[in-house]
């Protein structure tokens, strides 16, 4: 009796055991590394890990994700704004006014982007006096930004709509007051249309813009010509928006805002 209760004893320790290691060995493959991790989220849920991170004050982490999901070719205006939010935080100023920027040209009217945008650039060091331009043309520029360009588009397509419209009521209208009416409309509508189509022609334009680019290094000297021994022109700081005038080999020459030009590295910047 005493050797069959030793026995079962003994089977019963044998079965906890590998039951355990049978519980273990199914539970290790949920236990993935953070690579494994990445690899196998979803971009929902890559989003959804990035938004937990910054609201609990992880914005390394938060950048992270939100580039995971740049890296499998996915953008947004809210993606681009999130992550721009996250390196501001992180004391990364050139990306956070990269990833504006590139926000802002998918949502040019969108006020909470520009407010950000103008917080991070009053960071840079770079105080740079921008050349006035003509008050109509600036105008016209801020107007212009008012919306996307998709939205444009299809303004100017209502407008279009609208126009032809206004037209067959000037041709096939009887009474003389509505065909004035027709015909004025008409000239009025076509002038919308054109305004309208210039706008998204031009914010199409500026969002396919390879030319404006954000100074990445902390720090870095101007040259003369394309030339590491050539002479320092003036000092750019992290930040700071170049404009590419011209590219040869791994430079890059630029031009800023109060006119001054000179040549840069292309790994010192980034294009928005």
């Amino acid at each position: 009796m005493k050797r069959l209760t030793l026995f079962l004893i003994l089977l019963s320790g044998i079965l906890c055991a590998r039951a355990q290691e049978s519980a273990d060995s199914l539970a290790q493959p949920a236990v993935l590394t953070a690579p494994e991790q990445l690899a196998e989220a979803s971009p929902d849920q890559l989003w959804d890990r990035a938004n937990t991170a910054y609201i609990n004050g992880d914005y390394h982490v938060a950048a992270e994700f939100y580039d995971q999901i740049l890296a499998r070719g996915l953008s947004s205006m809210k993606l681009y704004y999130n992550l721009a939010n996250a390196y501001f935080k992180e004391g990364q100023l050139g990306r956070s006014i990269l990833f504006y920027h590139r926000a802002l040209r998918l949502a040019p009217g969108n006020d909470d982007i520009r407010y950000n945008l103008s917080v991070a650039e009053a960071r840079t060091k770079d105080n740079i006096e921008q050349i006035p331009e003509f008050f109509f043309t600036e105008w016209m520029r801020d107007v212009r930004r008012l919306m996307s360009c998709t939205a444009w588009s299809l303004f100017s397509l209502g407008a279009l709509v609208f126009a032809l419209a206004l037209f067959l009521v000037y041709l096939l209208a009887q009474r003389l007051s509505l065909r004035k009416t027709g015909f004025y409309g008409t000239l009025v509508a076509v002038a919308v249309f054109m305004l309208t189509s210039w706008f998204a022609i031009g914010e199409r334009r500026e969002m396919l813009d390879r030319t404006q680019a954000v100074v990445m290094a902390a720090s870095t000297a101007v040259k003369s010509s394309p030339d590491k021994s050539a002479t320092d022109l003036f000092v750019l700081h992290e930040g700071t928006l170049v404009e590419i005038a011209n590219r040869l080999d791994n430079w890059c020459e630029i031009t800023i805002a109060d006119g001054k030009k000179g040549w840069l590295e292309s790994r010192m910047i980034e294009t928005i």
